[in-house]
């Protein structure tokens, strides 16, 4: 770590910044005229900003691989199964420091210049703005392995401070950014052009700054309660804080493969639909399927009550995952309607968002293997996702699940063309800690049903489905893990319910008792569909695809929404607390809690490692849960 942030020359940064510019930016700074008036904090802001966009090799390994896969926006073991990779981590520390460490050096500076005197007017509100998207990349870091240093962010040596600590200095570095911002400094338009985001426009910075502050102090609610509320409230105060589409934190991708190349956009990642995702889709707001897909389609539509076919010897049913042993050879009769929108159906070549992934993914039929014999099994207009985990014999012989290209749901063709804006922050996201935070009690000057429909009809908004916003918010249907939409339904759905299925094998008919799910983790599995478990379900499904950092962080916060355990057909060796006897519960120790530190950490630094794991209060594992996280 000492190496990593130990202070460069300044010959290098006006190197590092110009080539960065000319390669990213097309912005024309001469590389042979670098200078002390070269050398300035937009070029620095601008480095940070772009980087933090995320190249191929960094966002294929922390976004997808790590975050989306932490927090279930697609299917794939990994970290969901108490795997880290620390050459992925080694990488990403050593990405982040630099992203830091750009921010914090033209912050300095930037201060420089302005106590020589040779400083523009506006200098000091880029500080500021600066000091606010540090604030965002050392929360990003330390929510996901822990412990950090806050000197880092002042240049000085790093001592590493507990999470509290940088929390709270996170709080008062926010407000006292956002204090010494002068609105009446105008940015000239040659300057803003290094502001991807913003434009370096005041107000949106502002807005943002306090609505990270809302994100920071609801994160330390279930731990820290008075302070979380003080902070809340505070931001909340200002009234500047984003809650119109215009004003969220976006950042525009494009083809390539530098930082603005699409975090979602390698085409081997196929980013499957989860089980976790599609059992809350499933129902969910009694939208039929019939007015969400083209003609071709609906013959496929499956009756309401039928669950698919049941194949015993193929599908492990080790594990919560409500759906589990059955494959729906059709596609559902009730479905969010943002399901269809973010993932695209398996053989519909015709829809745009079908993302055509070499000759797989036109292959419309598939086997289940029995000894010599073939079972052939169709997946053209289906609708299918599979538990995590280790399947044994059974995903052995399962074509269906060991080769998903083209037979399941997987992220839309939307956000792999690069054309789409990364979001880091978006209003819905406002609206449902509002929703929360009134909940609570906490003053917001808004209701928690009203800040929970707004949020809802924010991201109905983004996808382009507010036609059905009015039927979907009056909604009684549950869903796959018994919850429902209506604010004011709250009836719980009792333990079970009745299907029909055919199996697979004999195809004969009958009739099954699904049990809705036991959420241990949330009131020891006593609700499932109170209005805090609403309002998180909402945000989990709005936060696909541009926050899965956030849906990860809310789970380990307050063990919502409902997460399935991974299959155990075999023993999951780095999760060894889940077995066959208690699959059906939910417990803290099935599931990710963080990214250990990188060894290139403990080789550099082994007195700063020692003090970061110290003040973990844990060992320096992926299942040692974060000080803000439950604990058990």
């Amino acid at each position: 770590m000492k190496t990593i942030i130990s202070k460069i020359s300044l010959a290098l940064l006006i190197g590092g910044v110009v080539s960065s510019c000319s390669k990213f930016d097309d912005m024309n700074v001469n590389p042979l005229k670098g200078n002390e008036n070269q050398v300035k904090i937009e070029f620095f802001f601008n480095n940070s900003l772009t980087g933090a966009q995320q190249d191929p090799h960094i966002g294929e390994r922390v976004f997808v691989l790590d975050w989306k896969t932490a927090g279930r926006q697609h299917m794939t073991n990994g970290l969901a199964t108490g795997t880290a990779n620390d050459d992925w981590s080694k990488d990403y520390y050593r990405y982040s420091a630099e992203w830091i460490k750009n921010a914090t050096k033209g912050i300095e500076i930037a201060t420089n210049q302005i106590n020589a005197g040779s400083a523009n007017e506006y200098t000091s509100n880029l500080i500021h703005i600066s000091r606010i998207w540090r604030a965002y990349l050392i929360s990003e870091v330390a929510d996901n392995f822990g412990p950090m240093p806050i000197e880092y962010a002042l240049g000085e040596n790093p001592k590493y401070r507990s999470v509290k600590d940088v929390y709270y200095y996170l709080f008062e570095e926010l407000k006292d950014a956002i204090s010494k911002i002068d609105p009446s400094v105008k940015i000239p338009e040659d300057i803003a052009k290094f502001d991807r985001a913003y434009k370096f426009n005041h107000e949106k910075w502002i807005k943002y700054a306090n609505s990270m502050r809302m994100r920071l102090a609801m994160r330390l609610s279930e731990v820290d309660a008075q302070k979380a509320k003080t902070e809340f409230e505070e931001a909340v105060a200002t009234n500047q804080y984003i809650i119109n589409s215009e004003d969220n934190f976006t950042v525009a991708e494009r083809e390539g493969w530098d930082p603005l190349a699409g975090v979602t956009s390698r085409s081997w990642n196929y980013q499957a639909l989860s089980s976790t995702l599609n059992n809350l889709y499933l129902g969910l707001g009694g939208i039929k399927t019939d007015r969400q897909v083209a003609d071709s389609l609906k013959s496929s539509i499956k009756a309401e009550d039928y669950i698919g076919k049941r194949y015993a010897n193929h599908f492990s049913d080790k594990t919560n995952d409500p759906s589990a042993g059955y494959w729906l050879d059709g596609l559902p009769n009730k479905i969010d309607p943002r399901a269809l929108k973010a993932f695209f159906i398996p053989g519909d070549i015709n829809n745009p968002n079908f993302f055509l992934n070499g000759d797989d993914s036109k292959k419309t039929v598939d086997t289940l293997v029995t000894g010599s014999s073939k079972i052939p099994v169709h997946t053209k207009f289906t609708w299918n996702a599979f538990a995590l985990g280790d399947w044994g014999a059974k995903g052995t012989n399962n074509r269906l699940r060991s080769t998903l290209v083209g037979k399941v749901p997987a992220l839309a063709n939307q956000f792999r063309k690069s054309a789409d804006s990364r979001i880091f922050f978006a209003n819905w996201e406002t609206y449902f800690l509002l929703a929360e935070a009134s909940l609570k009690g906490w003053t917001t000057g808004t209701s928690t049903q009203t800040a929970y429909e707004d949020g809802i009809k924010a991201n109905f908004d983004y996808w382009g489905v507010s036609q059905f916003a009015s039927d979907y918010l009056s909604s009684t249907d549950y869903n796959r893990v018994g919850t429902s939409v209506s604010f004011s339904h709250t009836t719980e759905p009792g333990n079970e319910h009745t299907m029909k299925f055919i199996d697979g094998y004999t195809e004969t008919t009958g009739t099954v008792s699904i049990k809705y799910p036991v959420n241990s983790l949330y009131k020891n599995g006593s609700v499932r569909n109170d209005i805090l478990t609403k309002i998180i379900t909402q945000k989990f499904i709005a936060n696909l695809p541009w926050l899965p950092l956030e849906s990860w962080n809310d789970q380990r916060r307050l063990g919502l929404p409902f997460f399935e355990n991974p299959a155990i057909e075999n023993a999951l060796p780095n999760l060894p607390d889940l077995n066959s006897g208690n699959y059906l519960t939910s417990n803290i120790k099935f599931f990710p809690q963080r990214l250990p530190f990188p060894s290139s950490l403990r080789d550099s630094d082994p007195t700063g490692y020692q003090e970061a794991v110290t003040l973990l209060n844990g060992s320096d594992k992926v299942l040692t849960p974060l000080w803000w996280a439950k604990q058990n």
